[in-house]
């Protein structure tokens, strides 16, 4: 048989440490060796559960002082072994070290023992739900009207939600009596998992329903018509309350929640709420300038003008003919880039000439200078 280490020296606190720094120190092992974060280990598992059995004979006055007189035998005669953890978890030192909670679990599968509790049945809000949609560009920046089919679980018609079938509603679960857990002994120690009967509520149904089979829930395909509102873009949500899963035993139901994603379109591209078009011109546009028509993204024509001597690449701003902002009657704006047009190889005689003509008139220079680099002009 192994020899038990001393309970001081597994806390590694001295014999006249006061309770606070014997809680400091199992709060400290206790977290070192927790199962959660050693899945597996062994080691880390026997460990915790050391400095368990050590801190729930020291937190106790009277086991400390026997323990401190007599060592292992003045705890119970056995060499420490045969403990109730149970008493270790309702301690209210150790209920404020862990909070009660996740750690509870864990406590409950190795040691058994008061932290064994039933899962409430009382309300639980549903589900909720996502939809994918996928909108056209302009649908997305003036709204549209989308047709939504999808399959979630609604509130039996038959039992109204009380998974009974002639009301008689629930009933202590006969195969835990009610605690919503099965307990084994696994030799030092008693292990307590879930009862499969009542899924660890401690209550099943006395009379299940038939249409339902007892959960007071089915499942039911609804197609609804979502409006979505002008200025939506990618990854924008609608929210419909309560469209998605039903609540049980009376609570409220979830939400189905509308994702949207946005097809690209060929000419206009957005930022925000702004839109991009380009426009080519030609050479003698650009240099001389002119008027050209454009159409907006909403099939408006507008008469775009070109200053005289535009470089390609410089963006116009028409202002307030961009998206839609969404849940305002304002817009953003549209730039327009300018592509100049140089003229491509298959010219004519007569334009060729012109071409050598305007060359000469402009002097261009065969041996260019570097100028610094600028980006994208916008003019109003």
């Amino acid at each position: 048989m192994a020899t038990k280490r001393d309970y001081y020296e597994v806390l590694g606190v001295a014999k006249d440490a006061t309770p606070e720094q014997i809680k400091k120190a199992f709060h400290k092992q206790a977290l070192a060796n927790h199962p959660d974060t050693h899945p597996g280990d062994k080691e880390a598992e026997q460990r915790f559960k050391e400095a368990t059995e050590a801190y729930e004979v020291l937190s106790d006055p009277k086991k400390r002082q026997a323990y401190d007189q007599y060592g292992f035998a003045g705890i119970d005669g056995a060499g420490g072994m045969g403990h109730d953890f149970s008493g270790v978890y309702n301690n209210p030192d150790f209920q404020d070290i862990f909070g009660g909670g996740g750690f509870e679990d864990i406590f409950s599968q190795f040691f058994g023992g008061g932290a064994s509790r039933a899962r409430s049945r009382g309300p639980a809000q549903g589900a909720s739900l996502r939809y994918n949609a996928t909108l056209d560009f302009k649908d997305a920046l003036f709204g549209t009207k989308l047709d939504v089919s999808y399959v979630h679980n609604v509130v039996c018609d038959t039992c109204h939600g009380s998974g009974s079938s002639d009301g008689s509603g629930m009933q202590t679960c006969p195969v835990c009596h009610g605690t919503g857990q099965m307990r084994h002994s696994n030799g030092f120690f008693s292990v307590a998992t879930t009862c499969q009967n009542c899924g660890g509520t401690g209550q099943v149904v006395q009379n299940p329903c038939k249409n339902c089979g007892g959960t007071g829930v089915m499942r039911k395909q609804t197609k609804l018509r979502v409006t979505i509102p002008a200025g939506v873009d990618n990854g924008s949500r609608i929210t419909l309350r309560g469209m998605g899963d039903a609540g049980e035993h009376g609570g409220p139901s979830g939400d189905l929640v509308v994702f949207i994603s946005v097809r690209p379109d060929k000419y206009f591209v957005r930022q925000g709420n702004d839109l991009y078009l380009q426009i080519p011109v030609s050479m003698t546009q650009a240099a001389l300038g002119s008027d050209i028509m454009i159409k907006g993204i909403d099939d408006k024509e507008m008469k775009v003008t070109i200053p005289a001597g535009t470089q390609s690449g410089k963006l116009l701003r028409l202002r307030g003919q961009g998206a839609p902002k969404l849940n305002s009657t304002d817009r953003g704006d549209l730039y327009v880039k300018i592509q100049v047009d140089t003229p491509k190889l298959g010219l004519n005689l007569k334009a060729r000439n012109l071409m050598k003509q305007l060359s000469e008139a402009l002097g261009e220079n065969s041996n260019p200078t570097p100028v610094s680099y600028q980006g994208m002009q916008e003019e109003e």
